[in-house]
């Protein structure tokens, strides 16, 4: 059993859990995820490892509240356990195997949307205790929705704010900032950006406007995690990939993010039938 060892709301719909998982940590690398099935017949959900401490022998993960089992996992309290916590699932970060000459010459933007700050943060944490320069971009859509922002100014050069109401930082997109930050004088050799899809979509399209390479994360897309339900299926320079065993990490510039965008979409009707006959049966719900 996985028991949940602290549980923070970061917002009335996304929650922090650190849970007890020694081998788990012990293995866990940036940009990789894990499975979490809250009970014996509990539906699996890939979730990003939003940090890990081999020494304490913990994984962090940040749920939003989205259909019936996400606020499951949610409903859970300190003390209490989930049935499985699987993993660490995907490839690493490509930084993680990059010859530290080279990478020590990198100048890394993060491009944060939403719920997608969490996975930044192992990423950009583990370049931060490495010397290598990097500034965040986190957005949302209200300040009341921005998350780690203590946590995120803790682990790179900058940080910059961007809402799409201007109710904090900068007024507007993400991608509206990144070009600013551009035009102002920063040079960037790498752009890493996680979020919703059509912000990873049109991210990519202004980095390659500014002859900025890009990684994007396809998490959202998995659903066993193993690459045997094809779920995840996605086309990258004209290949069918499997974001859950050859990702989630792509460059950006070769990801169909329509097709992608399509496949996303493709339970809607299923969670949202789910949703309404949900009825909790976990944690406060008991």
């Amino acid at each position: 059993m996985y028991k949940i060892l602290k549980k923070e709301m970061l917002t009335p719909t996304i929650c922090r859990m650190e849970v007890e998982a020694p081998r788990l940590a012990a293995a866990a690398l940036p940009g990789q995820f894990l499975i979490v099935r809250a009970d014996e017949k509990g539906e699996r959900i890939p979730l990003t490892i939003s940090d890990f401490d081999a020494k304490r022998g913990t994984v962090t993960i940040v749920t939003q509240q989205i259909g019936a089992s996400s606020a499951d996992i949610i409903a859970f309290e300190p003390g209490e356990a989930f049935a499985d916590v699987v993993g660490p699932l995907g490839l690493p970060s490509e930084f993680v195997e990059m010859d530290p000459e080279q990478l020590g010459r990198m100048r890394y933007i993060f491009i944060a949307g939403g719920v997608g700050t969490a996975p930044v943060y192992p990423q950009a944490k583990w370049l931060h205790e490495r010397g290598v320069a990097v500034d965040v971009i986190i957005g949302a859509k209200t300040k009341d929705l921005l998350i780690y922002k203590e946590e995120m100014a803790a682990v790179c050069d900058n940080l910059f704010i961007c809402t799409d109401d201007g109710s904090e930082g900068f007024h507007g997109m993400v991608t509206a900032l990144l070009e600013k930050l551009v035009a102002d004088g920063r040079s960037y050799t790498q752009a890493v950006a996680i979020g919703p899809m059509i912000m990873m979509k049109f991210t990519t399209l202004t980095a390659k406007k500014l002859g900025l390479p890009i990684t994007v994360s396809l998490n959202t897309l998995m659903v066993d995690g193993t690459g045997m339900c094809g779920a995840c299926r996605v086309s990258v320079g004209g290949k069918t990939r499997f974001a859950c065993v050859e990702g989630p990490e792509f460059d950006g510039y070769l990801v169909d993010f329509d097709e992608a965008m399509r496949r996303q979409g493709q339970y809607k009707a299923e969670e949202a039938e789910a949703n309404e006959k949900h009825v909790c049966k976990i944690g406060r719900g008991k």
